[in-house]
């Protein structure tokens, strides 16, 4: 038997026996370990990274949302305020934690509104996905909601 065919044989035979592969030196399944781990380690991680980006813009989805939410209930009630728009909108962007207010765009139509008509609130944040600093994708999330006024 060659050398190269003498160890394949011995490991062969140890695993056969129960011995643990740190008992013999493997080499060739162990190089061959290495290079299947790393060309499954780089797509599991691209993956991970990617749920990671879509949960950080899902929470921004729900945020926005829950505060446009905020800003349609505010409304509904400051009919007769002078200022309903602007209370309407300055509780949209104070309910919306965690995002950036100097990119949040909150719309309230129509101005001004009567008793019993719709108010809706629209409320707009960019968000883009980044993959290890790559821009896969990008764009605007958008809220709306509606109540009625009283």
């Amino acid at each position: 038997m060659s050398r190269r065919n003498l160890s394949a044989h011995v490991c062969l035979r140890d695993r056969a026996r129960g011995r643990s592969l740190g008992s013999v030196v493997c080499r060739r399944e162990r190089g061959q370990a290495m290079v299947e781990f790393t060309l499954v380690i780089i797509p599991v991680l691209l993956i991970c990274f990617a749920i990671v980006q879509f949960g950080l813009m899902l929470h921004d989805y729900v945020t926005l949302t829950h505060a446009a939410d905020v800003g349609a209930r505010v409304a509904s009630v400051s009919r007769d305020q002078p200022n309903g728009v602007t209370l309407a909108r300055n509780a949209t962007i104070a309910s919306a934690s965690g995002l950036n207010s100097g990119q949040l765009n909150v719309s309230v139509t129509p101005q001004p509104w009567s008793a019993g008509s719709q108010v809706t609130v629209q409320a707009t944040y960019p968000y883009s996905v980044n993959i290890l600093g790559f821009v896969v994708t990008s764009g605007n999330l958008t809220a709306q909601t509606s109540a009625r006024a009283e």
